[in-house]
């Protein structure tokens, strides 16, 4: 570690993995819900799990990114961070506000919970993902402001390097994107188009900004690889991310009312998306392939091959199967959707969170060359199995999706089958994704439990180290 303000960013690693513990517990209630309507219901209905599911997954990434600007950024700027009482004051802020607005949905119904955050003076509840109350979407906001303003001021007073521009980009565009969250007009059209600026220009366009400057950071740490050679390929990245994410937004307004136009400009652009993760996975394979030295934190770089790979898998080749519009009129809000959406988030956010994770934590606990051999091993058993259990849970809602599409979409109207009768016969393959998520949640657990093996081995090499240093 070279700088002492970076040890702000592990409450925020710490938080950012309880939390997503809390995501993938709600995940696997929701599906034994799919198969079993009647599991939980009188105490947790589908929709608040649903709903405190994806609000898990949103705050936690964001701890995430907050931890991972806080450790890079004093790095690449050489110089301390600007404020670390303001990162720790914003840490207990935004940690005590997300989790008093997950106990709201738990214990509050949400149209009481509504009346007690007095939603009626300028509303903005009710929407997908967008479920906080309004006093909570105004503390997202102050929390954003003084992220941005504290990392702002540790690059202005330090070194200007390509990757801390792209992080701040990305930040920025973060806080200014949730502002439209605040906008909430009465016309269905209106609302959905100007909703889509919150969800997908985060996840398709300013986060793909931070994902590439992460990325790039811990390559050149483990590879030793040029940084100019870097920041060239993480310039062509970033300019395809925005030129086909900004305009591939379209593939959203395919059927919620705006001109036919969009039926063309979202097709095209769109089904460029998958470039910018390709490049990545050659960018990270090619720096790998070329490093300089052996880094001993291995498993780091393989949760940054992985990111590459994941990344691409999820984002671009599962949203590429059903983004073109002719295939997206029968696809549409199906399965295959949640296919895309759970191998993209987990592909290329929270793999890349898990990625600085990995590589930094050893060094914030007093271990600069990575956790210990018996750690790393049990690290990558919980990467094989949280890769491969997700890939198998995307295959199983592809499979589910083709299903639903089936029996549901293509027949005439006279021999299609209503939603509930589809769900009964698509059912096996939600038990399918079940086991899955429970392989993939034993992985997490072992992600989780490698931070806490390999003491005696690491008590043991210090004493190597003392008696060479005694012989010398």
């Amino acid at each position: 570690m070279k700088f002492e303000s970076q040890k702000v960013a592990q409450p925020y690693f710490i938080f950012a993995l309880v939390l997503f513990v809390g995501q993938i517990l709600f995940g696997l209630i929701m599906g034994l819900q799919y198969v079993d309507g009647d599991f939980l219901t009188s105490w947790l209905p589908f929709n608040v799990a649903r709903m405190v599911h994806t609000n898990l997954l949103l705050v936690w990434l964001l701890f995430g990114f907050m931890g991972a600007s806080y450790y890079l950024v004093p790095e690449e700027a050489d110089t301390e961070l600007y404020s670390p009482w303001l990162a720790k004051v914003t840490f207990w802020v935004f940690a005590v506000a997300g989790v008093a607005t997950i106990l709201g949905y738990l214990l509050v119904p949400y149209a009481r919970l509504a009346e007690l955050t007095y939603n009626h003076l300028l509303p903005t509840m009710g929407r997908e993902f967008l479920e906080q109350p309004t006093i909570t979407k105004i503390g997202i906001v102050l929390v954003c402001l003084s992220y941005v303003f504290n990392i702002g001021m540790t690059i202005l007073k330090g070194r200007k390097t390509v990757i801390n521009m792209v992080l701040i980009t990305g930040l920025i565009g973060l806080a200014v994107f949730f502002l439209f969250s605040f906008y909430n007009p009465s016309n269905l059209v209106l609302d959905k188009y100007f909703w889509w600026w919150v969800v997908h220009l985060w996840v398709e366009g300013v986060w793909e900004l931070i994902l590439g400057a992460i990325l790039a950071f811990v390559v050149i740490k483990v590879t030793g690889v040029d940084r100019e050679v870097v920041e060239k390929w993480l310039y062509m990245i970033i300019a395809l991310a925005l030129i086909s994410g900004l305009i591939g937004m379209g593939h959203h307004y395919f059927w919620i009312g705006p001109g036919t136009y969009w039926l063309w400009l979202g097709s095209i652009f769109s089904a460029l998306e998958p470039v910018p993760f390709f490049m990545m996975v050659m960018f990270a394979f090619k720096m790998v392939a070329e490093r300089r030295y052996e880094h001993q934190n291995k498993v780091a770089i393989k949760w940054a091959l992985g990111t590459a790979v994941m990344g691409f898998l999820g984002a671009g080749v599962w949203g590429f199967i059903h983004t073109l519009a002719p295939v997206n009129y029968y696809t549409h809000g199906s399965q295959i959707t949640a296919a895309h959406g759970h191998l993209a988030f987990f592909g290329a956010y929270a793999m890349i969170v898990m990625t600085i994770i990995s590589y930094a934590m050893p060094i914030l606990r007093g271990r600069p060359h990575g956790n210990p051999p018996s750690a790393q091993r049990l690290e990558t058993f919980a990467f094989w199995a949280m890769c491969t259990s997700m890939v198998g849970i995307t295959l199983a809602l592809t499979v589910a999706g083709a299903w639903q599409v089936a029996l549901q979409r293509l027949p005439e109207a006279s021999e299609a089958l209503g939603f509930m009768a589809t769900q009964d016969k698509i059912a096996p393959v939600f038990w399918v994704r079940e086991v899955l998520g429970l392989i993939f949640f034993v992985g997490l657990m072992a992600y989780l439990g490698s931070f806490f093996v390999g003491s005696k081995e690491l008590a043991s090499d210090s004493e190597l180290q003392l008696k060479d240093a005694a012989a010398a």
